[in-house]
């Protein structure tokens, strides 16, 4: 372990505790009392607790590549986390985060963080921001969710995965303070850390051992009570806000708001995306609050022109320092144009850029054009193109198909759609509907996928029936889909010019991804 999470104190069994928490509740309650007790974040008796050691030369290194032995130590470590509550289920609350990171010596504190909240783009605004940071310089750590094909995709160093043994290293580490807590949570309500909780512990922990100099944090759900909020933010970014995880955030647009507003942190600065009046309002009266700044996109920055280029579109800029023009961004959309006005503003915050404080424009310009976001209007293939898109609820389906007509000429546009069974399915399809001449429906690994045949029958109420096709694996839904890019009504007309695109969740997405050849970024 290349940092010390705390001590034990004096009067104090050092007996081992293990993930199951094998010890002696006595000891349990005096372990928690000295890190500050369970609902008291950052108790005194942690304050020295965390040493930075700095890189540890013989650290794992973050790009290196994974043995099958790694890969299968790491499927063990999986499935003993999946034995946890998964992020399907949550109990709204930052008690087991807080005593988690009390009895890891508060890893969270040991670095300043960029915060990114919102329902739609937040994993592209944390990758924009991470490669903005990294290279003008500060060494950074990113933690986003979910995954699309490999669960260290979540934790990354420097703008690149941990590898498996890092991933597995850092579990082994924290597990006994993790078994601390969840004995001690019998005693409340039997609630143990969830799989999220540990996960974001573990990104903590890694980002202290590194150690980094920043941390982008995306939210995994809501804002407020997300596991990622222990962390108190200097820079907050929120990305537009729309309705999504009903069963947890509700349906009405304003509690949503005021939710993932909780990231907003006394004293911090708030970039807000462009957002309907009701969530504009909401997020403006919590910055009044806690007396935080302010900077709104179409306000203080924004983006001033916007023209597609080969693999990706154009930009200028208006950066709260000033103007940022011939940006090169390799992804395509209009909203990723939005999300990479809102990134840089979130990156001039956090060095205090101002109307006499530009960034340096090599330095942006580089790290937009090597700014990498799998999953999102991603192209895999060619002859037929294939794009890939992690669109899962209806907000982010239109935005997809509003870059996708606009960006790309294709003759012909057969949709892969696979579609949570928690998710508005039939919203989904509505927003595709005007883009696709035809669809193929399918199902995913994940048990919580929509059964292919109920979402066929809400597709041929959308399309009609002579343009849906239903396949029940992935693999086999891309073949069939490929083939009717490729097909022609006229025998004189050209195969070329077809397209693929693949949408409706994030797991079908990194199935896609996976199928055709591509490693986790």
């Amino acid at each position: 372990m290349r940092y010390e999470p705390w001590a034990i104190p004096d009067g104090v069994s050092s007996s081992e505790t293990d993930a199951a928490g094998d010890t002696d509740p006595d000891e349990i309650a005096q372990l928690l009392a000295a890190a500050g007790g369970e609902n008291n974040p950052g108790g005194a008796a942690m304050a020295d607790a965390l040493v930075r050691t700095g890189p540890d030369p013989d650290a794992v290194p973050a790009a290196e590549h994974d043995t099958p032995e790694d890969l299968a130590a790491l499927r063990e470590v999986e499935a003993e986390l999946d034995q946890r509550w998964p992020e399907t289920r949550i109990e709204p609350s930052l008690d087991r985060i807080r005593a988690l990171c009390d009895v890891l010596g508060e890893p969270q504190r040991s670095y300043p963080v960029v915060h990114v909240a919102g329902t739609n783009g937040k994993s592209s605004v944390t990758r924009m921001i991470d490669a903005l940071l990294t290279r003008i310089g500060p060494r950074t750590g990113r933690y986003t969710s979910p995954h699309l094909q490999l669960v260290t995709e979540r934790i990354a160093l420097d703008g690149h995965p941990i590898s498996a043994r890092r991933y597995i290293e850092t579990w082994r580490e924290i597990a006994p303070y993790v078994g601390v807590v969840d004995k001690a949570r019998d005693a409340v309500d039997g609630v143990h850390c969830s799989k999220f909780e540990v996960l974001t512990a573990m990104a903590f922990a890694a980002f202290a051992d590194a150690p980094v100099d920043v941390a982008v944090l995306e939210t995994g759900l809501g804002g407020s009570w997300d596991a990622t909020n222990v962390a108190d933010a200097t820079v907050a970014a929120i990305t537009p806000i729309g309705i999504d995880h009903v069963n947890y955030l509700g349906s009405d647009i304003t509690g949503i708001a005021k939710e993932k507003a909780g990231i907003i942190k006394p004293g911090s600065v708030a970039l807000l995306a462009q957002q309907t009046p009701e969530v504009a309002q909401v997020l403006l009266e919590r910055a009044v609050e806690v007396d935080a700044e302010v900077a709104r996109a179409g306000v203080e920055f924004g983006v001033t022109e916007r023209s597609v280029a080969v693999g990706g579109q154009q930009l200028r800029l208006q950066g709260l320092g000033g103007e940022y023009d011939d940006i090169y961004l390799p992804l395509f959309g209009e909203h990723q144009a939005g999300n990479a006005a809102l990134a840089l503003a979130a990156v001039e915050a956090f060095f205090g850029a101002g109307a006499s404080r530009r960034l340096d424009i090599d330095a942006v310009r580089e790290a937009f054009a090597a700014v990498r976001v799998p999953g999102r209007m991603e192209r895999l293939r060619s002859a037929p193109t294939v794009v890939v898109d992690a669109a899962h609820n209806p907000h982010g389906a239109a935005a997809a198909a509003t870059a996708v007509r606009g960006e790309f000429s294709f003759r012909k546009l057969v949709g892969v759609v696979a579609i949570m069974g928690d998710k508005d399915a039939d919203g989904i399809l509505a927003a595709l509907e005007p883009a696709l001449d035809e669809i193929v429906v399918t199902g995913m690994s994940s048990p919580r996928a929509l059964d292919p045949d109920e979402l066929g029958g809400l597709a041929v109420g959308r399309f009609g029936a002579e343009r849906v096709v239903v396949e029940t694996r992935m693999d086999a839904a891309l073949e069939t889909a490929i083939g009717m890019a490729e097909e022609t009504s006229d025998d004189d007309e050209p195969v070329s010019g077809g397209g693929v695109l693949v949408i409706g969740s994030v797991v079908a997405a990194g199935e896609a991804r996976t199928l055709l050849g591509r490693d986790p970024l």
